[in-house]
């Protein structure tokens, strides 16, 4: 009888410790859960958008982008998702795209050009960003100075004062008998005012008379042409904007059939029939951008990070469109050429 009832009390012992097991299990998983969702959600992807006024541009100019992230430590997919906005040059679309943006919370906004610059910062104080190829930004308004911002707004300048002036220097090199030259830009674009004020400034430095051929939109594209050739231009230089870059085509095939030469900023200029660029490598400030989105993701606060200058330049001729238009490339810019379109 009595080793019935302590046989019962180990049994009893043996169910109760079982059941002591099961509940310590049971406590060890609902702990591993937390702790598993909590990880998830420290590792949640950072966000960034990218603002443009422009269509989407040149493959290579995202593909350099992407490359400055890995080499800033982050992987689209991964750690870091893209949210791209192209105006396609509507700017009430580009402002809506901004408030898109800063509804979305998104971690860094990354603008492309001035104006897409401005309608991030008017659509937030708060929410760093990160501006590509803006001309003047102190002088726009975007930032107190390039030393130290002071906002939510860093980057890139995309010209240099002393940009126009080698242009026309390249030009009259290439082209010695030249006496006038024009240029092209959309009035709409501010960012343009500093390059055709620079420009204007150190042509007659240069022996050159200056005509400005502003456009408002893409719609007077032909007289603002017409205005140049009826004046005898001897060059056209175009302006880096939305106008000029999605009508590139359109205007190069006039120009040339006029026998006009273009200078341009960007490679793809040349590369689409004008004469020669001379500028920013875009890719390259693209990847400097994308090397500045990877410090305010670790922490950093625009008003802190300055705004950089571009360090890569390159010279781009198109030896095809010279030949056609009769213009012998001299020996000495052709050696100094980054690249040469035959």
């Amino acid at each position: 009888m009595k080793r019935s009832a302590g046989l019962r009390r180990c049994v009893a012992a043996e169910e109760a410790c079982r059941a002591t097991r099961r509940a310590l299990l049971i406590a060890l998983c609902l702990v591993s859960t937390i702790i598993c969702a909590h990880a998830q959600v420290a590792v949640r992807p950072s966000r960034v958008g990218i603002l443009s006024l422009d269509a989407p541009g040149p493959s290579v100019l995202s593909d350099a982008f992407r490359k400055g992230l890995r080499e800033a430590g982050h992987i689209e997919g991964k750690d870091v998702v893209l949210d791209w906005r192209f105006a396609d040059g509507n700017t009430d679309r580009l402002r809506m795209f901004a408030s898109e943006l800063v509804a979305l919370r998104v971690d860094v906004i990354v603008t492309v050009n001035t104006t897409a610059a401005e309608a991030a910062k008017q659509a937030t104080s708060t929410i760093p960003i990160v501006a590509v190829r803006v001309a003047d930004p102190v002088g726009s308004g975007l930032v107190a100075s390039l030393a130290r911002p002071g906002g939510n707004l860093t980057g890139l300048v995309s010209s240099p004062p002393d940009l126009s002036a080698k242009r026309l220097q390249l030009l009259k090199e290439v082209i010695p008998r030249l006496k006038r030259v024009a240029m092209l830009w959309d009035s709409r674009n501010k960012g343009g005012e500093v390059q055709v004020r620079e420009a204007a400034g150190i042509s007659p430095k240069l022996g050159l008379t200056f005509q400005d051929v502003s456009a408002e939109g893409p719609d007077h594209l032909r007289s603002s042409i017409d205005a140049a050739l009826k004046a005898r231009a001897g060059a056209l230089i175009t302006v880096d904007d939305v106008t000029t870059m999605t009508n590139r085509q359109w205007i190069l095939d006039l120009a040339n059939r006029y026998r006009l030469p273009v200078m341009s900023v960007y490679r793809e200029m040349p590369e689409a029939g004008a004469l020669m660029s001379y500028g920013p490598n875009a890719a390259a400030m693209y990847r400097r951008a994308a090397a500045l989105v990877g410090k305010v993701l670790k922490g950093a606060h625009p008003a802190d990070l300055p705004v950089e200058q571009p360090t890569t330049f390159e010279l781009v001729i198109n030896l095809k469109t010279a030949k056609a238009l009769g213009i012998t490339i001299p020996q000495s810019i052709l050696v100094r050429a980054d690249k040469v379109i035959e």
